[in-house]
Order: C-alpha cells, then sequence, then structure tokens
C-alpha cells in the first residue's frame, strides 16, 4: 500500500467508495450479531480496494473493535496513518520482523513451533512480548495447526519464551461457509471446537479471543460468533456469494463504483473495425464509437469485453473490439459529447451495474473485482455526499 497520495488526478478514471455505506453495513451486520461478539473490520489488500486507512477509521467510528490485514506492511501502514486500535495479521509474517510487529503492537499469527524458536532470537525483552492468535486449520489447507502433536509443540515453545509471547486468542477459517450446503462446516467447527478445549486448558485462559466467522459465517451462523466475527467482503455491501444471497437478511449496500469520461466520438462506416486484431466492425452505417481512457493495466482486463457493458447517460452501451493497456471503445446508442460521464460499475438512472454482475461476466467472485482495479485509478472518497480525500498513488 502506498502512503504518498494527491489530491488531483490528470486522466478521467476515478473509483467512487461510499462511506456512509461502509458504516451502514458495519452497524447492521452488529445489530445481528449476538450479544457480545466484537467485530473485526477486514481491511487487506487496500481495504478490498476502497482505501485501508479510510475505511479502517470508518469500521472504527462504526463499533468495529479491531482489524484484520493480511501482512504486515498492511499493518505498519495503518499504525503509521494513527491508527491506534488492535490489528491481528492473518497471514504469515517471517520470525525475523516479530519484533517490529512488537514495537508497533501489531498482532501476529502463530502455527509453527519452529517459527517461536526462531521468532525468539529476535525478540529482547524491552520489544516484547509479541501478541499471538494460534491458527487452526480445520480443513481450509492453508496455513495452520492441523494436530494435537503440532498443538502441543506450540505451546511449549510459547511457555519457553513465556516473556517473549503472549497468547490472546485461537481462530480458523471456514472454507464452505458461502455453500448450501452445511456439512463441511459443520465438521470444521467440530474439529475447532477440540482444539479450543485444548487451547484453554494448556494456557489457563478462560475467555480467550475465539474467532471462527468470515462474512458467511456471521450472517449464516450466528451460532459460531464466539468472541469476535472477522468481517471482510459484506462490509463493503456485497454478498460473500450469489449462491446464499438468498439466504442474507442483512440490507447491504455497495460501497464502490468505477467512473470515466468519453474522451473521443468518431462515425464509422459499415465494415471498418475497431482496436487490435480489427475483431469488431461497424454494421451499421453511420456507427458511434467513443473511446474511454480505461484499460487492462487499471484492473479493466480484456476479458470484460466478452459481453461487457458500460453505461452513459442511463442507457447500457456494450465494449466492443479488444480492451486495450489504457483504452477501450463502446457502441454508442447516439452521438454524445466528449466528456460524458460513464459508469463502469454503479448506478445511472435506473441501471445498475454492479460488482456481481462484472464477477459472473468475468466467471469469477466479487471479491476479485474491486481488488483488481489498480493503483492507476484514483479514489475519490466520499462521505455524506461530499468528497472528503482523493487519493491518486501514480502522482
Amino acid at each position: 500500500m502506498r502512503t504518498r497520495k494527491n489530491h488531483a488526478f490528470y486522466r478521467d478514471t476515478w473509483a467512487e467508495v461510499n462511506l456512509n455505506a461502509i458504516e451502514q453495513n458495519v452497524t447492521r451486520i452488529k445489530q445481528g450479531l449476538p450479544e457480545g461478539a466484537g467485530f473485526m473490520a477486514v481491511v487487506k489488500a487496500n481495504a478490498y480496494g476502497h482505501g485501508a486507512v479510510d475505511v479502517a477509521k470508518t469500521a472504527l467510528s462504526a463499533g468495529a473493535a479491531c482489524l484484520g490485514v493480511a501482512i504486515l506492511d498492511e499493518a505498519l501502514a495503518l499504525r503509521h496513518a494513527g491508527v491506534e486500535a488492535p490489528i491481528l495479521v492473518l497471514g504469515y509474517v517471517r520470525p525475523e520482523d516479530a519484533s517490529l510487529a512488537a514495537k508497533y503492537n501489531v498482532t501476529l499469527t502463530v502455527f509453527q513451533h519452529e517459527w517461536i524458536e526462531e521468532a525468539a532470537v529476535q525478540i529482547s525483552e524491552r520489544t516484547g512480548p509479541v501478541k499471538c492468535h494460534v491458527k487452526v486449520d480445520t480443513g481450509m489447507g492453508r496455513i495452520g495447526l492441523r494436530t494435537d502433536g503440532e498443538w502441543e509443540a506450540l505451546a511449549s515453545a510459547v511457555e519457553k519464551y513465556s516473556s517473549l509471547f503472549q497468547l490472546e486468542g485461537i481462530y480458523t477459517h471456514f472454507a464452505t461457509a458461502d455453500e448450501i450446503d452445511d456439512a463441511y462446516v459443520r465438521e470444521q467447527h467440530r474439529k475447532f471446537e477440540h482444539f479450543l478445549t485444548a487451547f484453554k486448558k494448556r494456557t489457563g485462559l478462560g475467555n480467550p479471543v475465539v474467532h471462527s466467522a468470515n462474512s458467511a459465517t456471521a450472517l449464516r451462523y450466528r451460532e459460531y460468533a464466539h468472541t469476535l466475527v472477522r468481517v471482510g467482503i459484506s462490509m463493503y455491501g456485497l454478498v460473500p456469494s450469489e449462491e446464499i444471497a438468498g439466504e442474507i437478511t442483512v440490507p447491504l449496500e455497495q460501497a464502490f463504483s468505477l467512473h470515466s469520461r468519453i474522451t473521443h466520438v468518431k462515425q464509422l462506416n459499415r465494415g471498418e473495425a475497431v482496436s487490435y486484431g480489427a475483431t469488431y466492425r461497424a454494421s451499421d452505417e453511420g456507427e458511434w464509437i467513443g473511446t474511454i481512457p480505461i484499460g487492462y493495466a487499471d484492473g479493466w482486463i480484456r476479458a470484460n469485453a466478452s459481453g461487457g457493458e458500460v453505461l452513459i447517460n442511463g442507457e447500457r452501451a456494450p465494449i466492443v473490439g479488444r480492451i486495450c493497456m489504457d483504452q477501450m471503445m463502446i457502441r454508442l446508442p447516439e452521438e454524445v459529447a466528449r466528456g460524458t460521464r460513464v459508469t463502469l460499475i454503479g448506478q445511472q438512472g435506473k441501471e445498475v451495474i454492479s460488482a456481481d454482475e462484472v464477477a459472473r461476466r468475468l466467471d469469477t467472485i466479487n471479491y476479485e473485482i474491486p481488488c483488481m482495479i489498480s493503483y492507476r485509478v484514483p479514489r475519490a472518497i466520499y462521505r455524506d455526499g461530499h468528497l472528503i480525500h482523493l487519493h491518486n498513488e501514480v502522482f
């Protein structure tokens, strides 16, 4: 995540982030949680492309208790931006960087006894202890303890260096909570309860921080809320999967939209071609074509041309020809003025192109859509209908 920001941009392509939507989503999801369950706002990957600092501060003001990130760099960026709330790094951190985490009061995920041994060499009692949550792999197959033996080895290593490490919590991650069939979720929960019992017995912590619920779990399985839920995608107003959309009763508001402007308009004769490979040719005489300054280097990948549409003057217009690195073309319903606003994700009038629609087009998930919009696209941050920040990481 880059820290240098500029409050201007010089190409008419930008994303808008509605902080009121973030705030509403946090509030509504919290209202559906069991009493006493805390809310972790997951702001990894620059808050799923929305802007980590603004989203983190908004979520915390709306009642989030702590933040989740994927890598130590993201946690440090938040600290340098003045965020003081508890932060958990959900991914692997190198043992030689454990002292840095201690210095900035960042909680780390641990799951290897060898890591404890290696990190202990790097930590002094002056900088320690390092706060830790134990990750259990109950079926995700990514990172985490898998056996009782691994847990015993980790616990022994922590006891050996008890002045350097402070175990605060334990967690796991459900692999299929966003699917209708709940059999695998139930099995993962059973395994997690086994490890939780062992954790409490060995550490003596009567009330550790316990979390297993991601967005889908928090919205569907209240009984798995434990002391904390980790909410990512739904905080941004998107359902975890279309398969379970009908089961989500919490109203969510999409916070991210993507816009550009027409830079050139031309009229083609029948048979004239557009873009690389001449894959599109005008089928009508006098067809209007508009050029938009966004392309695959901005994260608007070439596959968007396959059935993709944008909104212009409240109407849908198809993408034509191959998407270039920096520009693409659309077939206009009529001649329009240069500078006319184009919406690639979001609403114009009664028409809406959602992140889910773009995900279906690309045969992927909605998580990927805002994340893939690159640093070249400035983020315009809005609250109460007013622009409060404009982040341009290019200039």
